[in-house]
């Protein structure tokens, strides 16, 4: 709630205009404004309305303008998404530390399928990362509408659609995780889903290299109690395989509409308990259309000992794509970005920042992102010359929109 400094009234938390004198309401103390500057040095952005705000900060759409005097003059304006540092949490030290864990993350990763970084603006009032503004939709949204349509015993989303979707987080892990970096909170809400069906993974808040990830964190281990791996949950050691349970949850639930784990009487605590102690129900509990065979391979994703589970994402991919008898289209592309994820993060962040999504509007409610045709690699028949390597990155790209 707020309060309007021209009549004193009690206005409700958000809201722009007095509804008893029409004054305008002046953004909370530390909180970004619309209309305000953010300078990177090379560009500015100009912050524009918010849309969409969590535990750790708060986002704005923004347009981001390059110095016609700097490095990438002629690059024209283009919108952005900018994450500011919630303003209830400045002046401490853990959360700045942990927003700045993000940009670090971001800054060392470049990939079709994760969010572009373009900056990080500090003035020592605001501390904001300016990213990629993605125009679509939350994998959780299309599950949780698939979720209330499904009918019979079909599977909530088509298994060519979870495989088009679970492919491109398991590229980015894949190239994160050779990059020595474990996302830590892999979950649908953190997945969007572009209106041409490119997925980005965002939000590397409490990303953190292996080294460091043991550090005592107080309190309770951060992350999302319904995606957390059992050694998560205890503060154990993680590591790759760690993510990659969490992202076998995020599988599960898009097959078949719910988590494992979760139940409505549950609160954070008991489902992280249950992460402990529970066996999940077979797929085909849900669905009993399923293949047996993917029961087998969910055993394995959702083992609670980490040296059972597939020892990383390319080998949980394969060993799904296999089983289930997929199409490759894209998957080839993904295995090469992995492969080669450090030198085409160093390669790729000397590319002029002027990729962005197209800023026509996000996906019509009560639609799915139709599946890009361009998403498999160009035939290396078409053109001889061209390197694996090469063909990987070219389809990756032409997928991403870049």
């Amino acid at each position: 709630m707020g309060v309007c400094a021209q009549c004193r009234s009690v206005v409700e938390a958000g809201a722009q205009f007095c509804p008893h004198c029409g004054r305008g309401m002046l953004p909370p103390a530390g909180r970004i404004s619309d209309g305000a500057e953010l300078d990177l040095g090379w560009g500015k952005v100009v912050v524009g309305a918010r849309i969409g705000e969590g535990g750790m900060g708060v986002v704005h759409r923004g347009w981001l303008y390059y110095n016609p005097e700097g490095p990438r003059s002629g690059v024209p304006a283009h919108p952005v998404a900018v994450k500011a540092l919630h303003p209830a949490l400045r002046g401490r030290a853990r959360p700045r530390q942990l927003f700045l864990d993000e940009a670090l993350a971001l800054e060392r990763l470049s990939h079709p399928n994760i969010v572009h970084f373009f900056g990080l603006a500090d003035d020592g009032q605001q501390l904001a990362i300016v990213m990629e503004v993605v125009e679509g939709q939350a994998l959780s949204e299309i599950i949780t509408r698939k979720a209330l349509a499904r009918q019979g015993s079909l599977p909530c989303l088509p298994f060519a659609r979870a495989w088009h979707y679970f492919s491109q987080l398991l590229g980015a892990l894949a190239s994160i995780h050779a990059m020595g970096i474990i996302h830590r909170d892999i979950k649908p809400a953190n997945l969007l889903v572009r209106r041409d069906g490119v997925v980005k993974l965002t939000d590397f808040g409490i990303a953190r290299v292996p080294a460091a990830a043991a550090r005592e964190t107080g309190g309770m281990a951060p992350g999302t109690g319904a995606y957390m791996a059992p050694e998560q949950v205890t503060a154990g050691e993680i590591d790759a395989r760690s993510d990659l349970y969490s992202a076998a949850i995020v599988l599960y639930e898009m097959l078949t509409g719910v988590t494992p784990f979760d139940r409505p009487e549950r609160n954070e605590l008991m489902v992280r308990a249950a992460q402990l102690e529970e066996v999940p129900q077979p797929i085909r509990f849900h669905v009993p259309s399923a293949p047996p065979v993917l029961d087998l391979l969910m055993s394995r994703a959702l083992a609670k000992d980490k040296a059972q589970r597939f020892a990383s994402a390319l080998q949980f991919g394969d060993a799904f794509r296999d089983a289930l008898g997929l199409d490759d289209v894209g998957w080839g592309a993904q295995q090469h970005l992995a492969r080669h994820a450090r030198v085409l993060s160093q390669q790729m962040l000397a590319r002029p920042s002027h990729a962005h999504a197209d800023p026509s509007g996000g996906e019509p409610k009560g639609a799915d992102p139709p599946l890009p045709a361009e998403n498999a690699p160009p035939s290396a028949a078409r053109d001889p010359q061209a390197s694996p390597l090469r063909t990987a990155v070219i389809a990756a790209y032409a997928s991403s929109g870049r």
